[in-house]
């Protein structure tokens, strides 16, 4: 293990180097040009999430209308460019804006872009956010500041016309209670909607989530932010989905888990350990808010790093339409600084 990741490390150096080359020569290239008609992504894990022997079947999980169709612009992307959203922070977890395109070293699957197409600083991309609470029996106590918080959350997040978001619960099944929309009345109702009771099925709500409503806005349509805010005390007992199932299916469908945690007790627990590993697969946070009056700040900080986020468009090396899983490294050159990107994503197939 040490001698892997000492070779990752001289790659990572040697790539800093080719990787800044090729940004700084940004502003001399032109962006390759869209491909007349974007191949599809690859197709995902099965339709249903893998059977768990030890939990109760679940019911049948609710399917949605392909995509968002409101208005709003579109930029078409080649199929082998890969929108890389990601976040700087120092050691005191504070954002570090104005950074330049050649402060960054990148590898994908282990070698350096091929070419870089875009790199923008706290990107204002369009958001698509889904807001995911657990309303299952053990959060009842809490749950009233989850929603107050959750509505605080969409009416400071929620701000353009080219925004959406959508309000799913899950207790033994995910409901979603909003669509996707802008429309701030529509959010808050679906929040006030959530009623808590029955199991906990947190695996299957963020598969669902994933699959059904985040991936139908993937790869090939115009870049946006895709986030999920998963608020839950992190522990399942009724998913035929495992962890590793909900989290392959958020690198599907790239979208970053900024999770948030209703254990307040004095100790970590672990669910608190699963929220952490679904969120760092991600590129996201988990937050521990030391009590129920707190969780309104995990949210603020949400929508802080939201708005302080940078963007980087690239073109693999040796790109391949296999399916396969291509890992990213992500490293800022000054070492006092922090990335905080997804750790892969899947190519898509032809």
């Amino acid at each position: 293990m040490v001698l892997a990741m000492s070779r990752h490390l001289i790659s990572a150096a040697l790539a800093a180097c080719v990787f800044g080359i090729a940004l700084s020569s940004l502003g001399a290239q032109q962006p390759a040009a869209p491909q007349p008609t974007p191949a599809q992504p690859g197709k995902p894990t099965p339709a249903q999430p893998a059977p768990n022997p030890n939990a109760q079947p679940a019911q049948n999980q609710p399917q949605t209308p392909a995509g968002d169709q409101q208005g709003g612009f579109r930029i078409e992307t080649s199929v082998n460019e890969v929108n890389l959203i990601f976040t700087v922070t120092d050691k005191h977890g504070n954002f570090i804006p104005n950074l330049k395109q050649s402060d960054f070293a990148l590898l994908d699957d282990q070698k350096a872009p091929a070419r870089v197409s875009s790199f923008t600083q706290q990107t204002n991309l369009p958001l698509r956010v889904g807001i995911v609470i657990d309303a299952s029996t053990s959060i009842r106590q809490r749950f009233q500041f989850e929603q107050q918080s959750a509505t605080e959350f969409l009416l400071q997040v929620v701000k353009s016309r080219s925004d959406r978001a959508f309000v799913m619960g899950f207790d033994s099944t995910p409901t979603v209670t909003a669509d996707w929309s802008n429309n701030l009345d529509a959010l808050q109702t679906g929040v006030n909607k959530l009623r808590p009771g029955g199991g906990t099925a947190m695996y299957d709500a963020v598969y669902t989530a994933c699959r059904d409503k985040l991936l139908d806005i993937s790869r090939g349509q115009e870049p946006v932010r895709r986030a999920m805010v998963l608020v839950s005390d992190g522990n399942d007992n009724q998913s035929r989905a495992y962890i590793d199932d909900a989290i392959k299916m958020c690198q599907r469908a790239e979208t970053i888990i900024y999770a948030i945690s209703t254990n307040w007790t004095p100790s970590r627990g672990k669910g608190d350990d699963v929220l952490q590993k679904m969120a760092e697969a991600t590129g996201g946070r988990a937050f521990y808010p030391p009590s129920v009056e707190e969780i309104s700040v995990a949210f603020t900080s949400i929508q802080e790093e939201l708005r302080s986020q940078y963007a980087l468009t690239y073109t693999p090396a040796d790109f391949r339409a296999d399916g396969a899983f291509r890992t990213i490294y992500l490293f800022a050159n000054d070492r006092r600084y922090s990335v905080r990107a997804r750790k892969g994503y899947f190519s898509p197939k032809n």
